[in-house]
């Protein structure tokens, strides 16, 4: 074995080489190696034996046996499956580089060129555990010591692209730098082949090059020619990102990072900062490389506001263009956020520098996002085939809330390889692209929990890596489009043609389901879509058909058409979930028929599949419970509680949550008692409903409906009266005192007036951050008041009316009342590892800080762990120090103590932390794809109502438009209602997770005020000690109830959507 201080010129520069920091620096040393060894570089896989052979170097022996271990996979077939292909990739990020190692252990010939010169983006990224895992396979630590030790789980680009840059070289990959891809040069003869049109004059080797593959990795902007691309809009996104020095101090090292916090689940944290700072934010990410990395998105008023835009301006290039930022206030901004998260304890915040030495700040937009349609096509020409396939952003761009662009840029650049293999081993040029449209259609959907468990298994085969894989879910025939032949006919793609699943309804349609489904009734006869429904009847019919037991005939006797009609469109809305389009006026009156038609056509839309049964016959709730209903049911408990607090009579029986009740659409509806007649809305619900909006007074479109409290708004006006924010079902509540409509986070105490209530801090004098008035920390930032108002008879807590599940009763039954050693710094902090981490040693041992009784949590940690490092030594790295608080440390320590295993602590803890930040991210990603999924809705309905109302618009200009035509107008608006009515439904989904995020918050925070309380010496409780627990413990008790709930509602649903056993529909 050489020693250390070998003077062996090949092992300096091998030496040099792995350390080598600078992109430039590891090219020089690779050459001088090179040189020393007599080879010449980019000499492909061959070239990689040789360096092995000649380097007998301690150093690197580690490094080629990693190697020669992915190389020696059978896919490779020894570097000889590719062994006549010449690849071309443009672009050396991450994923271009990724995909020229697997193309080079193929054994292809492959040359990639790149515009810039160096590496300088110290942008931070979220690895997965199989990118982590597959990185280490490459021998990432050997190049970079620090990579993902303990619990860390990122890396900066530019670390990520040194290290897959130093095993490109090895492998004999040919990179030139300074070469701008422009396009393709087809062959212009037969015998030729495809060449590259470069920028600057490429040197002639280059220039001559003839390949066969070009893998296209030049990032979002850049998509070679022939590709569909789709974008994605959502509402404006404005993203900061900023990267300060890290000094790599111990104050430094013991700042707990952020994996992520949304305001979606924690408003209560962003609306603090708004106070102390004045700054409004989304979301915020902190990660620790070698810099301190900062991401998060801002609101454009919030950035007007504070000086950091110098005007508003409607063009998004424009907004955020270098003239209209002033880049010193956007320091101080950044700056603000970055001391706010972490507590000030960052200590003085120094700029990084990019690659033009100036702060490494940028702001960006990702308002719109772009998909490629297709991810591979194929052009011939003179009888010369080229394989395109696109990789990286031009592929998909990422939503980087997310953290899943650098996960799922390697699967794309392996699923690539796979492609290119096949295409080496002569299969079909269409074979070849349906098999990569059917892996592209998998993209989207990975996440860590829907792929293959053991990473370590994870290779090239498509098959290792995607546990539902189906390699001919696309079929030849479907991508003959993708086939590009010069001279050939031009292929329709099955995706231009007009879709066809959701065959379009007209009225007469609508008429004749009507009429079948009110066949029988007395007193009903439906003989259009306009008079029949006028005396109520016909709807209350429609009703009984859908709902039986839910309304008896006799008790229609008496009413009168407004109020049978009232009532109808009532009990529609509480307990089949479809909300008002009109007002019960307009159906008596017939003054708005358009609206009666896209009323009905919700029905139609919903039960249309219902088998046909007339009379009251069928018995229970037809169909899958809907997310509508259920966040119905939850908007009007929330209102008949906050009533009953202020002291009001809600009148009729009440429409709450029962505990007891065995399912969540078992809520009684408001049946009077009998002979009293049921009671109508209130005179102000009716005022101007349907034709004006009840806020802004301006005229409403039909599709521009939004029905709360028997009201109508625009969606546009129907925003929180304190902070503005858009309100949606299950997100906001109605003030009893005053009227007004607010977000769950503004809506005023009602009863006993609660110290706690945080005024609006739009409605206060919000702070501009400047040099010399930055958030120091904790200490000095605005809190708000504790709860210690009293709460009237807490004596006998309704504990027994709680009905738990199975995992809210282990949680709670595992609450360790242990008081925290420091006291916890309002306003609450965003959710850290730390706590996470005791979730995750709750839910992987049974008892712990007792004798353990069973070993299985220890055995999957202990496995898990195995398979996460290969090789304990890389372990012993140097790692950030990451603290557990007492309780969590103090519960380790005592399960190991009692396994007997205290040798394993290290192993547990690291384990222990790593799962806590996997969930910790999990959840924030989670709650980004719901925010964003939201946003896109909300741009979507935006869009149809715009459409809608031409539509309208036309269908009422004319006072007798012809038959043709107005069936035509009518066909196309019901078109519009039932695209708009899917999105309501997709959107009352996204509610519900944004539910379920929320009541997990909330009872964690819950929880870790309570056990402060419980935790003190009775004696020593004061009186207002003890109230302010009784109000916890009930808050903490109607949020269980309210997950209980929300739990037993999505398990009804999942039964319902099972198949009936045979004979079970008897």
């Amino acid at each position: 074995m050489a020693s250390p201080t070998s003077t062996n010129p090949a092992h300096a520069h091998f030496e040099s080489f792995l350390q080598a920091q600078l992109c430039q620096d590891v090219l020089s040393s690779f050459q001088g190696l090179c040189e020393a060894l007599g080879l010449e570089p980019g000499g492909g896989l061959p070239q990689y034996h040789k360096i092995k052979a000649q380097l007998n170097y301690w150093s690197a022996k580690s490094l080629w046996a990693k190697l020669d271990k992915r190389a020696g996979q059978p896919v490779y077939q020894q570097g000889r499956a590719c062994t006549n292909t010449k690849c071309l990739v443009v672009g050396a990020g991450p994923c271009g580089l990724r995909a020229a190692v697997e193309l080079a252990l193929l054994g292809a010939r492959v040359v990639l060129v790149e515009k810039r010169t160096k590496f300088s983006r110290h942008n931070v990224l979220h690895l997965w555990p199989f990118t982590i895992h597959d990185l280490r396979a490459l021998g990432a630590k050997k190049f970079y010591g620090r990579f993902c030790t303990g619990t860390l789980d990122h890396i900066s680009i530019r670390q990520l692209q040194l290290l897959l840059l130093k095993v490109a070289l090895l492998l004999g990959v040919e990179i030139h730098w300074g070469v701008t891809f422009t396009g393709l040069q087809p062959p212009p003869k037969k015998g030729s082949g495809w060449r590259a049109q470069l920028q600057p004059s490429p040197p002639a080797q280059l220039a001559n090059y003839e390949f066969d593959v070009l893998i296209s990795a030049a990032g979002g902007k850049f998509v070679p020619e022939g590709f569909t691309v789709r974008e994605m809009r959502g509402k404006l996104a404005i993203g900061i990102t900023v990267n300060f020095v890290n000094g790599r101090t111990v104050e430094e090292t013991q700042v707990p990072e952020i994996s992520g916090v949304a305001r979606i689940y924690n408003q209560s944290f962003f609306q603090s900062l708004l106070k102390a700072t004045g700054i409004d934010l989304e979301n915020i990410v902190y990660y620790k490389d070698d810099t301190h990395y900062f991401v998060m998105t801002a609101k454009k008023q919030c950035l007007l506001r504070l000086g950091v835009l110098r005007q508003d301006w409607p063009e998004i290039d424009r907004l955020l263009g270098s003239a209209n930022v002033v880049p010193e206030a956007l320091q101080r901004f950044v700056r603000a956020a970055a001391d706010f998260a972490t507590h000030g304890k960052l200590g003085k915040l120094e700029f990084a520098r990019d690659a033009h030495g100036r702060p490494d700040i940028s702001a960006f937009d990702f308002t719109s996002m772009m998909r490629a349609e297709s991810s591979a096509r194929v052009q011939e020409k003179h009888g010369a085939r080229l394989l395109l396939g696109l990789v990286g952003d031009c592929l998909v761009e990422p939503f980087w809330p997310l953290g899943t662009g650098v996960a799922r840029g390697f699967l794309a650049a392996f699923d690539a390889a796979w492609m290119v293999k096949r295409w080496a081993e002569g299969a079909g040029p269409l074979e070849v692209l349906a098999e990569r449209e059917s892996l592209y259609q998998l993209l989207s959907q990975t996440s860590p929990e829907n792929m293959h468990r053991n990473v370590a298994q994870y290779g090239l085969d498509p098959a290792t890596r995607y546990p539902t894989l189906n390699l001919r879910a696309v079929t030849p025939t479907q991508v003959r489009d993708l086939y590009d032949v010069a001279a050939k006919e031009p292929v329709r793609r099955n995706s231009d043609k007009i879709d066809g699943g959701n065959p379009a309804m007209g009225s007469q349609e609508l008429l004749r389901w009507c009429q079948e489904q009110t066949a029988g009734y007395p007193g009903v006869h439906v003989t259009d879509l306009s008079s029949s429904w006028a005396d109520g009847q016909a709807l209350c019919a429609l009703l009984q058909r859908l709902r039986p037991g839910l309304l008896e005939p006799s008790e229609l006797q008496g009413l009168g058409a407004l109020e049978a009609t009232a009532w109808a469109l009532k009990m529609a809305e509480h307990e089949l979930g479809i909300t008002p389009m009109l007002s019960a006026k307009a159906v008596v009156a017939g003054s708005d028929p358009l609206g009666l038609i896209a009323y009905l056509s919700h029905f139609h839309s919903t039960f249309k599949n219902m088998p046909h049964n007339p009379g009251p016959a069928s018995q229970g709730f037809p169909g899958t419970p809907s997310a509508v209903l259920f966040l119905g049911k939850l908007q009007r408990t929330l209102q008949r509680t906050r009533a009953q607090e202020n002291g009001e009579d809600t009148g009729g029986k009440k429409l709450r949550l029962e505990v007891e009740a065995k399912t969540p659409s078992t809520e009684e509806p408001p049946v009077p008692e009998s002979g009293v007649p049921p009671t109508p809305p209130s005179q102000h619900q009716e005022a101007g409903a349907g034709d004006l909006c009840a806020l802004c007074g301006e005229h409403l479109y039909i599709l521009e409906r939004f029905c709360a409290d028997g009201r109508f708004f625009h969606r546009s006006c129907f925003r929180c009266h304190t902070c503005e924010a858009m309100l949606r079902l299950g997100g906001y509540g109605q003030h009893p005192g005053d009227g007004h409509f607010y977000c769950l986070q503004h809506l005023p105490q009602t009863g006993p007036k609660e110290d706690g209530t945080d005024p609006c801090p739009e409605s206060q004098d919000v702070p501009t951050p400047d040099e010399n008035s930055m958030p120091l920390g904790p200490s000095t930032s605005v809190v708000p008041q504790e709860e210690t108002s009293p709460v009237p008879n807490p004596s006998q807590p309704t504990r027994r009316l709680i009905r738990l599940s199975s995992p809210e009763r282990q949680r709670l039954s595992s609450l360790n009342l242990t008081p925290d050693p420091e006291l916890e710094p309002p306003p609450k902090p965003p959710r850290s590892c730390s706590a996470l981490a005791i979730q995750a040693l709750e839910g992987s041992f049974v008892g712990w800080g007792m004798p353990v009784q069973s070993s299985q949590g220890i055995v999957a940690m202990e496995e898990e762990q195995e398979q996460s490092a290969s090789s304990s030594e890389e372990e012993e790295e140097a790692e950030e120090t990451v603290t557990l608080d007492s309780d969590t440390e103090e519960g380790l320590l005592t399960l190991a103590k009692n396994s007997g295993t205290m040798s394993k602590y290290p192993t547990w803890r690291r384990t222990l932390l790593r799962h806590a930040r996997e969930e910790e991210m999990k959840r924030f990603c989670k709650a980004q794809a719901v925010q964003r999924r939201l946003n896109e809705i909300e741009t979507a309905l935006g869009e149809l109502e715009a459409e809608g109302m031409k539509v309208e618009l036309a269908l009422r200009s004319q006072s007798r438009p012809p038959e043709r035509h107005k069936a035509l107008g009518l066909e196309q608006l019901l078109q519009l209602v039932q695209k708009k009515n899917s999105l309501l439904a997709e959107e009352a989904e996204l509610m519900l997770t944004v539910k379920e995020l929320n009541l997990q918050e909330e009872q964690w925070q819950l929880d870790q005020e309570l056990r402060s309380y419980m935790n003190q010496e009775g004696a020593l409780k004061t009186p207002a000690d003890r109230q302010a627990e009784d109000q916890l413990l009930k808050k903490l008790i109607d949020v269980v109830n309210q997950r209980d709930e929300l739990i037993r509602f999505q398990e009804e649903r999942r039964l319902s959507e099972l198949p009936l056993e045979p004979g079970a529909q008897g």
